[in-house]
């Protein structure tokens, strides 16, 4: 009876003071993700101060975000599309590169941050509770707004060149929201990871690198033979990359199998990496 009462004047004290109880998580799937609602506000100001802090005191300021890709662009022109003829699938290989280094520029950069996002905010996580999946997610969200500047720009370059997006621009959104996933699917792992091993984040720049020429940027999937196609969507960039270019290009061929194998990879990846951070979790404050 005693114990009974107790609870009850525990409870009844928590409601009259608006206190909240916070508990460890148990078991492994606990993902809490009604948290992230009532801490939306703070994911809010967590990507404003991303951006605002990648620009802070650089000269050329958002210049950069177009700057990165298009350099990439002129280089990857001269020496794959005009030096080794690359087929670029009867596109002009300007707009056949750049339309690909769209989503690879934000997956990259958003893969990076996220993956240095927990280490990155360790007095934040030390001093006080909130939900730490916002860190990596407000990470990979900040790079949005790069993506938006350029993608002006690859506007104009089709507008020179002469191509008119049709009906299937209208899907481009669900090819963003399949990159923004990948990101942070593999951003949750890494992220995690680099909490309990800190050599994991000198292993990310190899990763984006080596990830770079294994997805379809300079060139075409349709050079990979349609035996391997499928097996080639393991690579969810390449289901990413491949449906850009069909959404804005009009670019065909095979691209629905290599999409649905891509977005079957990233649910398992992401699903599995919100497990392994929520479970890791109850640990960062006193690793990190």
């Amino acid at each position: 009876m005693r114990t009974t009462e107790r609870r009850a004047t525990t409870r009844e004290l928590t409601q009259t003071l608006g206190l909240i109880v916070i508990k460890p998580s148990r078991g492994w799937i606990s993902l809490k993700l009604r948290d992230m609602w009532e801490y939306r506000e703070l994911l809010y100001f967590l990507i404003w101060r991303d951006v605002k802090v990648r620009y802070k005191q650089t000269v050329l300021g958002a210049a950069w975000a177009i700057l990165q890709p298009f350099l990439t662009m002129v280089v990857f022109s001269i020496f794959f599309g005009r030096l080794a003829g690359v087929p670029s699938d009867g596109i002009p290989y300007p707009v056949f590169a750049f339309t690909a280094l769209l989503p690879w520029q934000l997956f990259a950069y958003a893969l990076t941050e996220s993956g240095n996002s927990l280490v990155a905010n360790q007095q934040l996580i030390t001093k006080v509770y909130f939900p730490r999946l916002v860190i990596p997610i407000s990470a990979v969200l900040a790079g949005l707004v790069d993506f938006g500047i350029a993608f002006v720009v690859l506007l104009g370059m089709m507008f020179y060149y002469g191509i008119v997006p049709t009906a299937a621009a209208l899907t481009l959104p669900l090819f963003l929201l399949l990159a923004i996933a990948t990101a942070l699917a593999v951003g949750l792992w890494l992220s995690a990871l680099n909490v309990q091993y800190r050599d994991v984040r000198y292993t990310i720049p190899f990763l984006t690198q080596f990830w770079l020429f294994a997805t379809p940027i300079a060139y075409s999937s349709s050079l990979v033979p349609e035996r391997w196609r499928v097996l080639y969507g393991l690579n969810p960039m390449a289901g990413v990359v491949e449906g850009f270019r069909w959404a804005l290009l009009g670019k065909s061929g095979g691209v629905g199998r290599l999409v649905i194998v891509s977005a079957l990879v990233v649910s398992v990846l992401l699903f599995g990496g919100l497990v392994y951070f929520r479970r890791m979790e109850k640990t960062f404050a006193d690793v990190v």
